[in-house]
């Protein structure tokens, strides 16, 4: 029997070769309609933002003779004897025995130095590592409050989750910053951080409970019958293959949580995207320095993505998922 011929349109290389082409298209398209703009790209400028050199000089105290002592240069005045030991990436600009006054250069250096985009993409790593903490060791104890038999517990996590999600994040960054932060002296760092990490452990809490509420209660009662208790339970039975199944969602709310915290510039943490505005105020370079903005964020969660499905097979092939 002859094998059946799929369609043209589901043949795998032809299918990919149509999506390439369309994305080529595309750019295309966009490229044409930015040229008629008349708008000057200043792509040149861009690597600066990431790292640029910075001119460093020693310079004399105050007013007087230079002596050159091997790598040691002395300036001798009327206010005493000053001494600067010169490295070797240094360049020496004067001679022993020069007169020199006071802020001239002795010796310079040239270094690099972290520009702003790496500055704030350090920030926004930080602001989401503290919040991701935050919201999942917030999210568990609120998740198990969800499943308590107890239910002011019950209650308690139930009316946080719901005024949690059925309010915008920004409000509650301004409400947190402007009224808690406010009457515990909270740096605004920490502020940002502290919003999201509660902000996303309301629904992080919601994917745990889901989660652990997916296992067949049997396991539940087969653990007990071997003596186990409630932690045990937990720990070694339920909490395992729970995590499992709720790790695709995780992995979504990490890239989500990623993406929102552009949100704690609007109360002047220096993170990409306040920098980003910071750049444009600056070089009137909008497209440009955008553009970069997303592809760092874009690069960041598709890390994420590529780590969780990383362990997301690992898992499959333990078995389980």
């Amino acid at each position: 029997m002859s094998k059946k011929t799929k369609p043209i349109l589901e043949n795998k290389t032809f299918g990919h070769i149509v999506a390439v082409g369309f994305f080529i298209l595309l750019g295309y398209a966009l490229f044409i309609a930015s040229s008629n703009m008349n708008y000057i790209w200043k792509w040149n400028s861009v690597p600066k933002y990431f790292a640029y050199q910075k001119d460093v000089s020693i310079q004399a105290p105050f007013d007087g003779k230079v002596t050159i002592d091997g790598s040691t240069i002395k300036v001798k005045g009327s206010d005493g004897v000053k001494e600067f030991k010169v490295s070797s990436g240094y360049k020496v600009l004067v001679d022993n025995n020069d007169d020199v006054y006071q802020d001239d250069d002795l010796a310079t250096s040239t270094v690099w130095k972290q520009g702003p985009i790496l500055n704030g993409l350090f920030v926004t790593l930080k602001v989401s590592g503290l919040a991701l903490l935050i919201a999942f060791v917030l999210a568990s104890i609120l998740a198990f409050m969800r499943i308590s038999n107890y239910y002011f517990l019950k209650d308690i996590a139930t009316f946080y989750i719901a005024v949690i999600r059925g309010t915008p994040l920004l409000v509650q960054i301004f409400i947190f910053y402007f009224i808690i932060a406010t009457i515990f002296s909270i740096e605004r760092f920490y502020a940002g951080a502290i919003s999201l990490g509660l902000f996303y452990g309301a629904y992080i809490a919601e994917v745990l409970r889901g989660a652990i509420q997916s296992i067949d209660r049997g396991q539940t009662e087969a653990a007990k019958s071997l003596g186990m208790n409630y932690i045990q339970t937990m720990g070694n039975i339920i909490m395992p293959q729970a995590f499992k199944r709720a790790l695709p969602t995780l992995i979504g709310e990490m890239i989500a949580l990623v993406k929102d915290s552009s949100l704690v510039s609007v109360i002047s943490i220096t993170d990409l995207t306040k920098v980003g505005r910071e750049i444009v105020a600056n070089t009137f370079s909008p497209f440009e320095t955008w553009l970069v903005i997303a592809a760092i964020y874009f690069a960041i969660t598709f890390v994420l993505s590529i780590v969780g499905r990383r362990v997301e097979n690992r898992m499959k092939k333990q078995g389980g998922m």
